[in-house]
Order: structure tokens, then C-alpha cells, then sequence
């Protein structure tokens, strides 16, 4: 009987796998200089075969349907069928047109194995998706020339955007946000590509406690919070979910009421969400929400959503618009302790704007009823609602106040509630739906007798 060798198997066995992959990348090359080959003859016109290119990389299936099949007659035509590719591509044509023209290894992420991944990221040659709450290194690589090539592809979206700029932010087609820092931002090697998206299959307090995200028990009370009207604020640091329970908020609203939802990126898919219900939907950052605040102010919309209002204007504005007496006003906000939020928000204001801090932290505590304040696991998928803050202001003392109804315990997984209503939120529910509010007393009631907060 021969004998087995360990190390001669182990050699051989690398061998082979290299010299597959060096079959694949030779494969991959070919069929890349005869696309050039075709273009720089005029076969086919090189700006249509950008244009071609660009719709691609953003998801337009049809031009990644013509890529695949060209690619697909080349490999037939030379017999190449049986040429092995890595195990993260779905196809041998999928495999050429990914490293030549798609998103190489990283389109791995886009498959349905990785549907319930919110995050990739490409930092220098390694790729990484976010698996069970955790950033994991992939084996494939991209190299510094292909990585350059993906971001020219990716800034052809927005052609307003300078090449030189060191950061940029793009949305691919399923709204999938890629930012890119490049240039002197990052080390030398080191340009980071990352992408992000929300995977909330479906906006409803269902779906938010099957994830963990709030108590089960509490579905109904929020439902019954929503159809009252009041002005609510979701905040949190970053990656809390806090965009995406403002979207399950915003499903539950009255899709007869005329609403404007104004961003400063299309992160909230309402016309998805509330297809029959009138809601104008405008992209504004800080300079554009200056001018167009005043129009706003003017709106005779019934609500205003302000989606990541992170600067003194959009503050401002959403300060201004509820001031009016503006009802069901909805806002997201960065922070990590939700006690600071009048004053936090005052502050951008002030800075952005000028004026008296004070006064201002006591505008913004008659704007907003409620805080809602949002916090990520040790786990990254894992969110949790952490407290609900009713927030008021004291008119004779002119002092704002701060009651925790709601509080999340890290050690049990639970939540405890406090069953009391300030007398300016049970005006605001009588007002607007006396049945509602006595409902809503009652649910609250309700959970505070299953968990107590103390």
C-alpha cells in the first residue's frame, strides 16, 4: 500500500487551488480586454457602455442581465464553462462581471445568505460584513486599482460630487447608502468603502417586538400613542434604530392627513410605506432647509416628519413648525443621554442661529411631548427602546420637567412602566380623541401593574 504524506497532500492541494484561481483571474481578464477591445473599435459606443456600466453597479437589473449574457456567449465561444470561480460569486458569469465591473467580493452581501446583514464595509484590501452583531473579515481581497474603479463608478451618480472631495455619500437603487472616505482623510492603503441598509422586512410594533426591540406587551399602547397626535422625538447614538422606528411610527399615522417628510438623505421609503396617503417628501440639507424653512412654516400640511435632524436649521424649523401648534411632529435626534435632549437641541440651535440657551431649551421643551430614547446591545443587531421621557414645562416656575414612564432593564431584558400622564398630555388627548385617550391611560395602567418602575 503507498504511503500517505501529509505534507506532499497539503501541497498539492494548495497548488491546485491556486492554479484555479489563477485560471479564474486570467478568465477574468480576458473577458475584460475583449469588452475594451470592442469599445475602443466602436462596436459599441463607450459612453452608452458607461452608462451601461453605471446603472449596473446600482442594481438596474436589466444592465447587469446584459453584462452576464455577453459574458456568458464569451465563455460558451471559447469553452471555458468548466472554469472553477470562488465560492462567494452565485455563477461563473457572475464571478467575471463582480470583479471586473460589479462589486467584487463585497456583492457577496447582496445575496439572500446575508439579507438580514445591515453592514459591509471595505477597509483597504478587506472586506467585512456585520454576522450576528459582529464585524467578520472575509476571505476575499480588492485591490487598490479595482477599489478606485468601483468608487469612479459609484460618484457617476452623483456628478455634482468633486473627485478630489475626501468623503462622499451615494444610495444604490434598493437605497442602500454607500460612503466613501478617501484621500487625506484615511491612512495611506487604507480608503474605506461602507454600506448600509435597513432590513426591517416590515414597518409594525409587531415586527419591532419579534425583534426584541420593545416589550410585546406594549404593541397596543402604541398604536393607541400614535393615533393622539403627540409631537415625539427618537433619540440614541448611532445604529440604535432609530430611523426605523420613526418609519414604524409614521406607518400607523392617519393616511388621510397631508404630511411632509424632509430629509437630508432618501433613508425613509414613505412613498413604500403610506403609497395612497398625500405626503410630500423633499431632500434638504443645511443650507436648502434655510431657505426652505419658511415655506414650511407657511405649509398648511397637518404634520411634519424631520428625519436625522442633526443641525441648528432643521432644529430650528421643527422647534418653529410646532410652535404653530403643529401636531404629530416626528423627529430623530444623536444623543446618548436622552435627560440632556432640550438642552442639546438647544445648543445646535444657538449655535447655528444665535440666541439665549435657556429660552431656548424652553421652546424646545413645550415642542416635543414625548422622547423616546434608543440603545444597541453588546450584540450590534440587537436594539432596545431604553426609556420613554414625558416632557414638559412648568409655565409658574418656568423649569422643565423630565418623567421616565418607560425603563429598560439590561440584566433581565425587560421593561417597567410608570402609569402617569402630565395634565398638558391629557388636554392634548382629549382634544384630539377623547375615546383614544382614555385608552391609552388604561393601557399604560396596564403594563405599569405587569412591571412597576420604581
Amino acid at each position: 500500500m503507498e504511503k500517505f504524506h501529509l505534507g506532499d497532500y497539503i501541497r498539492n492541494q494548495t497548488t491546485d487551488t491556486l492554479r484555479r484561481s489563477l485560471d479564474f483571474q486570467k478568465l477574468c481578464h480576458r473577458v475584460n480586454l475583449e469588452f475594451l477591445k470592442e469599445w475602443e473599435n466602436g462596436k459599441e459606443n463607450f459612453d452608452s457602455a458607461l452608462r451601461i456600466q453605471k446603472k449596473a453597479i446600482i442594481g438596474y437589473e436589466n444592465e447587469v442581465a446584459y453584462f452576464k449574457s455577453r459574458i456568458l456567449e464569451y465563455i460558451q465561444r471559447h469553452g471555458s464553462e468548466n472554469t472553477s470561480y470562488p465560492s462567494w460569486y452565485k455563477s461563473l458569469e457572475d464571478g467575471i462581471y463582480q470583479e471586473n465591473w460589479g462589486l467584487t467580493g463585497v456583492s457577496e452581501w447582496f445575496t439572500e445568505s446575508f439579507s438580514e446583514s445591515s453592514s459591509a464595509k471595505i477597509i483597504g484590501d478587506r472586506i467585512y460584513f456585520l454576522e450576528n452583531g459582529q464585524m467578520c473579515l472575509k476571505p476575499q481581497r480588492i485591490a487598490k486599482e479595482r477599489r478606485d474603479q468601483m468608487i469612479r463608478a459609484f460618484l457617476l451618480l452623483t456628478p455634482e460630487e468633486r473627485l478630489d472631495k475626501e468623503t462622499h455619500e451615494v444610495y444604490m437603487l434598493d437605497g442602500t447608502r454607500v460612503t466613501i472616505f478617501g484621500g487625506g482623510m484615511t491612512k495611506k492603503g487604507q480608503d474605506v468603502i461602507i454600506f448600509r441598509r435597513y432590513i426591517i422586512p416590515n414597518y409594525s410594533f409587531e415586527e419591532q417586538a419579534a425583534r426584541g426591540t420593545i416589550p410585546l406587551e406594549s404593541v397596543d399602547f402604541f398604536k393607541t400613542m400614535v393615533s393622539l397626535g403627540f409631537n415625539v422625538a427618537f433619540t440614541g447614538a448611532v445604529r440604535t434604530a432609530k430611523t426605523t422606528f420613526l418609519s414604524t411610527w409614521q406607518s400607523y399615522e392617519d393616511r388621510s392627513l397631508e404630511g411632509v417628510l424632509v430629509e437630508t438623505d432618501p433613508e425613509i421609503p414613505i412613498h413604500r410605506l403610506m403609497p395612497e396617503a398625500p405626503i410630500l417628501q423633499l431632500l434638504a440639507d443645511n443650507e436648502k432647509l434655510k431657505h426652505l424653512s419658511k415655506n414650511l412654516l407657511r405649509s398648511d400640511a397637518d404634520y411634519f416628519v424631520l428625519a436625522e435632524a442633526r443641525d441648528g436649521i432643521a432644529l430650528d424649523t421643527a422647534v418653529k413648525v410646532a410652535s404653530k401648534g403643529t401636531r404629530r411632529m416626528k423627529i430623530t435626534f444623536h444623543t446618548r443621554e436622552p435627560m440632556d435632549f432640550c438642552y442639546d437641541v438647544a445648543f445646535e440651535i444657538i449655535k447655528s442661529l444665535g440666541g439665549d440657551l435657556e429660552n431656548t431649551a424652553r421652546k424646545v421643551a413645550v415642542s416635543f411631548d414625548y422622547i423616546f430614547h434608543f440603545v444597541q446591545l453588546k450584540n450590534k443587531s440587537k436594539k432596545r427602546l431604553k426609556g420613554i421621557y414625558e416632557l414638559s414645562l412648568d409655565r409658574s416656575q418656568m423649569k422643565i420637567n423630565m418623567r421616565q414612564i418607560c425603563s429598560y432593564d439590561y440584566t433581565s431584558d425587560t421593561w417597567s412602566w410608570k402609569c402617569e400622564i402630565g395634565e398638558d398630555k391629557r388636554k392634548i388627548g382629549i382634544e384630539e380623541d377623547p375615546q383614544a385617550m382614555e385608552l391609552f391611560e388604561k393601557r399604560l395602567c396596564c403594563l405599569a401593574r405587569k412591571g412597576a418602575l420604581e
